[in-house]
């Protein structure tokens, strides 16, 4: 008798290892099921690519407008929301996306054009600041042009 139950725990024993081995094997599966995959997402303003995973990339989208934007450009266009709460997310998001492509246009290909282009501009914004405060404006002429 004490033989059969001996046998009899040896076996209990032998099936609880087996349910055991079997619940971590279901758990590691589990696991690794939950391991999603990545694809590439492309910034819809800057055209920089990223590995994402796809609920990653819906999160993203679903708080710019559909579009999928890259971690510098989502912090640009939320500081520009946030400078003016007139500004609408689509309307900061073409505004960036503009941006970008004129930077992608000019700065990168021809960094001299850039700082010519900046200056230009620093240029007009100081000559419309000084018209809308009625100061005169003295006009600057080249006298004459040496060889």
């Amino acid at each position: 008798m004490e033989q059969n139950q001996q046998k009899l725990r040896k076996a209990v024993s032998d099936v609880s290892k087996e349910i055991g081995r079997y619940y971590n094997d279901l758990e590691l599966e589990r696991q690794l099921g939950a391991i999603e995959e990545v694809e590439q997402a492309e910034c819809q303003c800057c055209g920089i690519k990223e590995d994402c995973t796809t609920v990653y990339i819906t999160e993203v989208q679903e708080c710019y407008c559909g579009k999928w934007v890259c971690g510098l450009c989502s912090e640009a266009v939320k500081e520009r929301v946030g400078r003016s709460p007139k500004v609408a997310m689509q309307d900061a998001l073409n505004s960036h996306r503009d941006f970008c492509q004129e930077y992608n246009a000019t700065t990168r290909l021809n960094p001299q054009l850039s700082i010519t282009l900046s200056m230009r501009e620093i240029a007009k914004r100081s000559l419309e600041n000084r018209k809308s405060k009625g100061l005169s404006i003295k006009k600057l002429s080249r006298t004459s042009s040496y060889p």
